[in-house]
């Protein structure tokens, strides 16, 4: 079976929303543009951020414990929306949708969040857009995500799990079912990219949320650990040379 790509997602804020895209044009050795292009930030993380601070922004790559993220409150997982215009539109079931322009209006985005983040948590202070993109992983990696990999995971436990709670980059059609670790490695094309698979993506509890509500409805990192012995769903790939990609572009090893 002909692989394709299927779908391209884009996060603009680290664990707040998503997009849709048709297209998007890679550069070697660089993210996904615009993806976890901003993040907000926590008590605890300010005094990272304070310690590589350039104009007011931090200067490179902050860990993820720095700021606000699904698995500390599962509700974040259920904010949708991304880009329309020059604004990103959000909404959440139980918030009114906002639009804001995160260059100016930070403070606004954080109060609407609030409700969403639990009390004993650090608190949220800032957004922040920094010179690196806020992706979990220190390497400007993107992800790879399977829909037939996806389709048995959904058969083993039972129910839907949809493709949000993952938050991943690229979803490629066609693969046989958890043909991506075998790919580790190896180069993948897609469109006008080459892509190296570099490394398997590990899963955190932010996972075990159902996307349109925002509640627990399954263990995911305790049942991938019980199915296959591990704790991985997708696979990480480096570009290696640029290009334009579109939905439906073969994917071939």
């Amino acid at each position: 079976m002909t692989a394709r790509l299927a779908l391209i997602r884009r996060h603009p804020i680290k664990s707040v929303g998503g997009e849709g895209l048709d297209s998007i044009t890679l550069q070697a050795a660089r993210r996904l543009p615009g993806d976890r292009e901003w993040a907000i930030l926590t008590e605890a993380g300010e005094r990272h951020a304070l310690a590589s601070q350039s104009q007011g922004q931090p200067d490179r790559w902050l860990p993820k414990s720095c700021f606000l993220r699904g698995v500390a409150s599962l509700e974040l997982q259920a904010v949708t929306g991304g880009w329309q215009d020059d604004r990103l539109t959000l909404s959440h079931p139980k918030r009114e949708a906002i639009a804001v322009d995160p260059a100016t209006e930070g403070p606004r985005l954080i109060e609407w969040l609030r409700p969403l983040w639990p009390n004993e948590a650090p608190a949220p202070t800032r957004l922040v857009r920094g010179a690196a993109i806020w992706t979990d992983q220190k390497w400007p990696w993107i992800s790879i995500l399977s829909l037939s990999s996806l389709a048995a995971l959904e058969t083993t436990m039972g129910h839907s799990l949809g493709i949000h709670r993952w938050r991943g980059n690229l979803w490629v059609e066609g693969w046989p079912p958890f043909a991506e670790r075998e790919l580790i490695g190896q180069v993948i094309h897609v469109g006008e990219a080459e892509l190296r698979v570099t490394a398997p993506v590990g899963r955190c509890d932010a996972t075990s949320a159902d996307t349109t509500t925002g509640r627990r409805d399954s263990d995911m990192v305790r049942t991938l650990q019980q199915q296959f012995g591990h704790k991985d769903f997708g696979v990480f790939a480096e570009v290696v040379t640029g290009g334009t990609i579109r939905l439906q572009d073969q994917v071939a090893a």
